[in-house]
């Protein structure tokens, strides 16, 4: 996935020498099925099958869709996993080293939402697409490989850890002073690496999506890896960044990103109404100010200072 994985955890005794394989094999798993830069890789097998015609994939995939064509549903189209022709169009993906003008407009020309074209089997752990879509499973894939970590370690009998993948969380248990996992949220800067705040967090999995890592500059303006699915084009928005906690980190995952998409108003609000714990940083002429939902309710109007 294009970055690093982590896990700290606290046991009464030594781990078995093949925990860190079976860490590994986890976070392959999920690299070899899902992967945008891999040609082999069941996603791209199914980006590439005919239309109409059902691939047989890893289960997980098949689960991983399931999740994803769901929270596309109850957002209203904020998250889409039938991004993947503007993700690349944009030069964010693995087909072209930057944006391209005949890409985009292709890309904004055809938007079918991945909900009305994409079918699956679980069952028959089957997938097929009715239209032309691609898929591209980046907002929800790294939280998926963060719950793959934690379900080998629970399966090992290890109920004490924190794992992560790029700055996706999930934290079971406690640390050996019986107090919560510390986990830090990075300030929204595009130009500097900076602590914003830190959370005692425990038996929670929690995500953020910003505008402020995976960017490029484009003529006079900078654009953001994340598409919005309704019109095609990079996010252009107020919000910088929005965390969310959740039980699995694959659901914070994809939730961080459709209220990112959603924006300033209608993100907390559709937060508030689906019950989402969320913390929304908004970037304006005033600096810095953060918007909390839920268990972050008392953070609201902080100020983070100066961008």
């Amino acid at each position: 996935m294009g970055t690093r994985w982590s896990v700290v955890l606290f046991a009464t005794s030594r781990p078995k020498p093949e925990l860190n394989t079976a860490l590994q094999a986890a976070v392959d798993a999920v690299d070899n099925t899902m992967s945008t830069w891999k040609p082999q890789s069941d996603l791209m097998q199914l980006n590439r099958t005919p239309l109409g015609v059902w691939l047989v994939v890893a289960p997980q995939l098949c689960s991983v869709v399931a999740l994803g064509l769901q929270i596309g549903q109850v957002s209203g189209g904020a998250f889409d996993i039938g991004v993947g022709a503007a993700v690349q169009a944009w030069g964010f993906g693995s087909a072209l080293p930057e944006p391209d003008g005949t890409a985009i407009a292709a890309a904004r020309n055809n938007r079918p939402t991945a909900n009305a074209i994409i079918e699956l089997d679980l069952a028959g752990s089957r997938l097929r697409r009715i239209q032309d879509v691609q898929v591209d499973l980046c907002g929800i894939a790294k939280g998926h490989g963060v719950d793959c970590l934690a379900e080998v370690l629970l399966g090992q009998g290890i109920a004490n850890f924190v794992v992560s993948i790029d700055g996706e969380v999930r934290a079971c248990g406690t640390r050996p002073d019986s107090t919560g996992w510390v986990v830090g949220l990075e300030r929204p800067d595009r130009d500097q690496r900076a602590l914003a705040r830190t959370f005692e967090v425990s038996d929670v999995a929690m995500a953020t999506s910003g505008d402020y890592r995976h960017w490029r500059a484009h003529g006079q303006e900078v654009v953001s890896h994340t598409i919005d699915p309704h019109s095609g084009m990079p996010l252009r928005s107020s919000v910088c960044a929005v965390t969310v906690t959740a039980e699995h980190c694959a659901v914070a995952d994809a939730w961080a990103t459709a209220l990112m998409v959603l924006g300033e108003d209608a993100g907390p609000q559709m937060a508030e109404h689906l019950g989402l714990d969320a913390l929304f940083t908004i970037r304006s002429q005033h600096g810095l100010q953060e918007i909390g939902v839920g268990a972050f309710a008392a953070l609201s109007n902080a100020s983070l200072g100066e961008n």
